[in-house]
């Protein structure tokens, strides 16, 4: 009988320890286009940061106007960001991602907040906005996790 329930034990262990690998992975596989999107707006790559992006897209930020939504959204919040950058004499914009707050994953839909920096230069001079909160909601689609919706938040 002690043989059964070690037995039983042993596999329950063994079951657990494979769905919090298996959850780990999961949470790792979510990061990758939020990790593609920051590091290709870093190095000015358009291309790779909106090919993180769904088609289908809902944008908040903190520039005009404010708000994108629909197909092709990632690529109109570029152009109005580029518009912006030069209106206000913005260059070299880094954004720094911290440690996730929350990366919740249900099925193939993921929410992901995460606080970040954004360091830029405006007029030539540096500019540093701290304690900012990049969120994040993405699919699972065949070809991966793409980013449906995000939202920045100023500190």
């Amino acid at each position: 009988m002690q043989r059964m329930l070690f037995a039983v034990a042993a596999l329950a262990l063994a079951t657990m320890s494979s769905a919090t690998a298996q959850q780990k992975q999961e949470k790792e596989d979510v990061m990758v286009p939020v990790h593609q999107f920051v590091d290709g707006f870093n190095k000015g790559d358009v291309k790779s940061a909106l090919g993180a992006c769904a088609d289908e897209t809902s944008i908040i930020d903190e520039f005009p106007p404010y708000q994108w939504r629909g197909a092709g959204a990632c690529g109109k919040w570029a152009d109005a960001y580029d518009a912006d950058a030069k209106k206000n004499d913005i260059k070299d914009g880094i954004v720094t991602l911290g440690t996730p707050r929350h990366i919740d994953v249900t099925g193939d839909h993921a929410y992901v907040v995460v606080p970040a920096n954004y360091k830029f230069k405006q007029k030539g001079k540096p500019v540093e906005e701290t304690g900012s909160t990049l969120t994040m909601a993405l699919q699972k689609e065949s070809a991966g996790w793409r980013v449906t919706a995000w939202t920045w938040s100023k500190h």
